[in-house]
């Protein structure tokens, strides 16, 4: 029986690979092994790992990795206590592969522990373009990975074009795109502030309204806060309803914490809930119902392509990413955000299948059962 290890370091990539999951439990040939840590294991980012539990998977390590400060040298330091307590969890699970999972700087600790370990490394979202240092981190562990399991053709060029062997590269699609075709219902089941609590002053059941996600980028330090606030701004004065999630553990978020405190305790707004989180079994649902999601998550670009959610997408994070018809640029100007909002009220929603037409867990389940994992990049000393 194949031991495929797993490894989840945020709550976005729980959903990124929660469909090849399923379908590694379900195989009589494979065995799965489930490594959580970093900020997927913290209260403040909701405590991924318990939505994990919740759904039935057996968590094998628990990983408290995350050095406080979120600024660059936490960053590196997280990423630093991660590879020594994740090469003792590999040392102890004896996996036959590791999968690690799209790009971000804990995600790097993974690859580097699986690889100087000499264990398989399979990359979940290998070959995509972004406008930050993610797109480092990406292409670094594509040189350290065994197995791409990639989410589109351009992005299966790409891994190919940095001198990897095309027969190790496998268009799947991407896992986040079989639970959004999970979400479309025809009507919303649930009341997301009565489920998850949060905090606001809205006081109202919202059916017109949207979404924001908006993280800082690591590297435009110093100016998060001042972009957060042109988007506060401009969704307090839009006045429709809007459920707002908290950013991710990256460098900056304090600024972006803090910008959106000192704007909630100024202003009241009136048409604002925040939450803390929203397992992707509900996220993607509310997703799916609102009007649209504004800010500068991959969510945008990914899951609410296939889903036709229209995206108004901020700033420079997402620069450089495939994309489909759902999704407007614009920059940190509470103006703009607000043009692009009304513009595309007027327009009808547009669906693609640029990620996955929902079936890619079931096809990387099937080639992390089948692939011959005896040709790997072996160190030499």
């Amino acid at each position: 029986m194949r031991k495929v290890c797993i490894v989840i370091t945020a709550r976005a990539s729980y959903s990124r690979i929660k469909g090849a999951m399923q379908a590694i439990q379900k195989s009589p040939d494979m065995q799965l092994q489930l490594v959580v840590a970093a900020s997927a294991m913290l209260n403040r980012y909701g405590e991924a790992y318990k939505q994990m539990e919740d759904d039935g998977f057996i968590v094998d390590r628990k990983i408290y990795s995350v050095v406080e400060g979120e600024n660059p040298v936490a960053m590196v330091k997280t990423t630093g206590l991660g590879m020594i307590e994740l090469v003792t969890a590999f040392e102890d699970l004896k996996p036959d592969v590791v999968v690690t999972i799209a790009d971000r700087y804990e995600t790097i600790a993974t690859a580097i522990a699986a690889s100087y370990s000499n264990i398989p490394l399979a990359h979940i979202q290998g070959g995509e373009v972004t406008g930050n240092i993610d797109e480092k981190v990406r292409h670094a562990i594509t040189k350290l990975a065994d197995l791409h399991l990639v989410a589109s053709e351009k992005a299966a060029e790409r891994v190919i074009k940095m001198g990897e062997n095309a027969d190790r590269v496998f268009v799947t699609g991407c896992p986040s795109i079989d639970l959004a075709a999970r979400a479309i219902m025809p009507e919303l089941d649930f009341d997301p502030i009565e489920r998850y609590g949060g905090s606001g002053e809205m006081r109202f059941k919202p059916e017109d309204y949207y979404i924001v996600i908006q993280h800082p980028v690591t590297d435009e330090r110093g100016r998060a806060r001042q972009q957060i606030e042109e988007t506060l701004k401009a969704m307090n004065e839009l006045g429709k309803p809007t459920y707002w999630i908290w950013p991710n553990a990256d460098s900056g978020s304090d600024e972006t914490s803090k910008g959106i405190r000192v704007f909630r305790e100024r202003n009241h707004p009136k048409n604002i809930w925040f939450f803390r989180d929203i397992p992707s079994r509900d996220f993607l649902k509310l997703l799916y119902h609102s009007s649209g999601i504004v800010g500068n998550s991959s969510v945008a670009i990914r899951e609410c392509s296939y889903l036709g959610v229209p995206a108004i997408n901020i700033g420079s994070r997402q620069s450089g990413r495939d994309r489909a018809g759902n999704v407007t640029d614009v920059g940190y100007n509470k103006d703009e955000i607000l043009a692009a909002i009304a513009t595309r009220r007027s327009m009808p929603r547009v669906q693609s299948t640029l990620y996955g037409d929902g079936k890619a867990g079931e096809r990387i389940a099937e080639i992390l059962r089948s692939a011959d994992l005896t040709y790997t990049k072996k160190l030499t000393y």
